[in-house]
């Protein structure tokens, strides 16, 4: 692993900063790297560490020889410049080939190697890997998978609509705070797999050292290996759209037994859900549940009041998709419905088709909810079990 001697290689640029530059060695990240908890970050941390002094030394070679040639060979002493062009002389090809000849022995040997070496390290997702995750961006969410264990779920971030918009002050965690993040057990090589279902996101943590692109008709991987417990932030690194920087990426590494615990849970919850399908629910149980589901799925796009921002996302007030009818007689899907919407979203556009990502109650509760609100007031509504029939 090319990270067993990181320690002791970054121990001499760090005290030499920390001694030069004590404020900044108190600064957190902001004006450093964070403190890495995986093999990945370490390394590269020590490539930039170890890559700084070289072209530090360069820096100062180069420019003390300019500023010396300068200074000792002005006019003003006398020196009359010398009369040739092209390398026609011995020295000449000096100074044009040796320079050329250190440069690549630095960049091959010095820089190049170290970096490969731990570049094929980052891309080994496959060796030894204990567990997958699946990451799936979509615009502004993050849907997780753990296929070990049948779990999948949506993350959407929390930070509350008021502060946004300036309403309130802003929290400690502004824009970095989610409604389920994602755990994941100390100690346990993760292999990730990427895609999206829409345009280019890039899950993005950077105390893991990891940074890769979610590509639409794409399976890309990377791994993680958290050594220490805690909660780590992210966020998209992509210009993914207008709520570019509302899409948050939150881990929490757990020990192993809280690991398996936070499984069982978790199962514990879809299972319910899934019942949730087969049992009638009242209105107001509906528009409870579905007023929730709007806030996180729908409101970024169609706005709390249901206006949305035309042309690209429509009003919902007054829509006639959502005013329409909501099955055939024969209880069968319409085509360019509210429900067809719902389920099955809008090539083209922004609407995104939610069968997979959402539950059968959640569905049956939003559409009930958009049909009796924002001045709606259709008085009808749908049943999960209509819905999980439609699938």
């Amino acid at each position: 692993m090319p990270h067993r001697s990181c320690l002791r290689a970054a121990i001499a640029p760090s005290a030499v900063l920390t001694a030069l530059l004590p404020s900044l060695a108190r600064a957190d990240f902001s004006w450093n790297f964070p403190t890495p908890v995986t093999p990945i970050a370490r390394d590269t941390l020590h490539m930039h560490n170890e890559f700084m002094i070289i072209i530090t030394v360069l820096f100062v070679v180069v420019f003390a020889i300019m500023i010396y040639s300068m200074i000792k060979h002005r006019k003003s002493v006398g020196h009359q410049p010398a009369k040739f062009s092209g390398p026609t002389g011995t020295v000449q090809w000096f100074w044009a080939l040796v320079p050329f000849a250190l440069l690549l022995f630095i960049d091959f040997v010095l820089m190049g190697i170290p970096a490969t070496h731990a570049v094929i390290d980052m891309e080994d997702t496959k060796t030894k890997a204990d567990m997958v995750l699946k990451v799936t961006g979509m615009q502004w969410k993050w849907q997780y998978e753990y296929p070990d264990s049948g779990i999948k779920y949506i993350s959407t971030i929390s930070t509350p609509r008021e502060q946004i918009t300036n309403q309130e002050k802003k929290g400690e965690h502004y824009l970095l705070e989610v409604d389920n993040p994602v755990v994941l057990p100390v100690g346990k090589k993760v292999r990730i797999l990427l895609t999206s279902t829409d345009v280019i996101h890039t899950w993005w943590v950077p105390q893991f050292g990891v940074k890769r692109d979610a590509i639409p008709g794409f399976l890309r991987e990377t791994w993680v290996k958290i050594e220490q417990p805690g909660i780590y932030r992210g966020q998209c690194a992509e210009l993914c759209g207008k709520d570019h920087g509302f899409m948050p990426v939150v881990v929490h590494a757990v020990p192993e037994a809280e690991y398996l615990a936070w499984v069982d849970k978790k199962k514990a919850e879809q299972t319910a859900a899934a019942a949730g399908a087969d049992k009638t629910w009242s209105k107001d149980e509906l528009l409870a549940s579905g007023k929730d589901v709007y806030e996180k799925q729908c409101a970024v796009c169609h706005q709390p009041n249901g206006q949305g921002m035309p042309p690209a996302f429509p009003a919902l007030a007054g829509s006639k998709i959502v005013v329409g009818p909501l099955l055939s007689p024969e209880g069968k899907l319409l085509k360019d419905s509210h429900v067809d919407r719902v389920l099955n979203g809008k090539e083209g556009t922004a609407m995104q088709a939610f069968k997979n990502t959402l539950s059968d109650a959640e569905i049956a509760a939003v559409i009930t909810f958009e049909r009796n609100s924002f001045g709606n007031a259709k008085g009808d509504l749908i049943q999960p079990a209509q819905i999980k029939a439609l699938r």
